[in-house]
């Protein structure tokens, strides 16, 4: 039996209709790369313009005499140079984001396994709802309900702790009884942050080979060694990765810390002086809508300090991620 050849004109067009969708192809390729490319560099090209801003703006600050950073209110009482001013500043934001992010990632882990390794499918779709949802939640209402509701609860609590930290060398702490404190708001950005970190989390445990899994439970391991042998290793970056996440909210959070935040609480720190204890973001949107002048370029100062803080944590947390990647691959 033979078998009826193709009409010559049908083997003639063949490779020319090849040709032309393999060149659309390319076509779609190469400006699909130029639109990737053009999306990375405008990246830089606007994190680059925001750098170029606060050091444009932040330099007259620097530059300023003492006479005139002193006149007009520019610097709060008792502050004479801008290291005294911005150095509080930062101590109070990394301490609030530290306190948080100790607060948060446990929660978060906790939440994160039971989801994806405990809970039936039913009650694990249910909570992971409610924690997306969690998210959602603008931060004016964690400040009202951090100043309303959380402060007065914990306000005797804020009094001891403070006096157990007063133990601690070159710092001295006082605070009232009203609970509007940083500490206050630690707690409060450490449920703000707690939803970044349960959801990263959650995928990168559900990423677990279940071989390795099934491998620990067949050696007679019971849920928590599967857990702590196979599951944990392998989702340390992306743990890392998720606090880092939460750790850059939890220093830029603004409303929140300036709606709960009074002069509750307050400290002496010997390398800076007295101050009270607030965030950049906070003290910048307290402080803005009156300023002017070098008070401005004294605030733009201060957030400078902040974007090379939050531009520091991540590069460190970029470099620890790869760092744990490089080594599991060595092993």
């Amino acid at each position: 039996m033979t078998t009826a050849s193709p009409p010559a004109h049908a083997t003639r067009h063949e490779p020319r209709r090849r040709r032309a969708s393999g060149d659309t192809e390319r076509g779609f390729s190469r400006v699909f790369r130029w639109i990737t490319t053009g999306a990375g560099v405008l990246l830089l090209g606007v994190l680059a313009a925001v750098a170029a801003f606060l050091v444009a703006r932040a330099l007259p600050a620097f530059t300023a005499s003492q006479a005139e950073l002193l006149a007009d209110g520019k610097l709060p009482a008792g502050v004479t140079s801008i290291a005294q001013y911005v150095g509080p500043l930062v101590f109070g934001t990394l301490l609030a984001a530290a306190m948080a992010l100790a607060i948060a990632t446990p929660i978060a882990m906790g939440i994160a396994l039971f989801i994806s390794h405990y809970a039936p499918r039913r009650i694990a779709s249910g909570i992971g709802y409610v924690v997306d949802l969690l998210a959602a939640i603008p931060s004016v209402v964690f400040g009202l309900w951090g100043g309303r509701v959380l402060a007065p609860l914990i306000a005797d609590f804020w009094v001891w702790l403070v006096g157990v930290l007063n133990v601690l060398p070159f710092v001295e702490f006082r605070a009232t009884a009203t609970g509007r404190s940083l500490a206050t708001a630690s707690i409060v950005l450490a449920v703000m942050i707690l939803p970044i970190i349960t959801a990263v989390s959650r995928e990168v445990f559900l990423q677990t080979p279940k071989l390795h899994e099934e491998a620990a439970l067949a050696l007679g391991a019971t849920r928590w060694e599967m857990i702590r042998t196979a599951v944990l290793p392998f989702g340390r970056s992306g743990v890392i990765s998720a606090a880092m996440l939460g750790l850059g909210r939890a220093l830029g959070e603004t409303m929140a810390v300036l709606m709960i935040l009074s002069t509750g609480l307050g400290y002496s720190l010997q390398i800076f002086g007295a101050g009270e204890l607030t965030t950049i973001a906070a003290n910048i949107a307290s402080r803005f809508p009156e300023a002017s002048g070098l008070a401005v370029n004294v605030l733009i100062a201060t957030g400078l300090a902040l974007f090379i803080i939050t531009l520091a944590v991540n590069m460190a947390a970029r470099a620890i991620v790869a760092r744990r990647k490089d080594f599991s691959g060595a092993n």
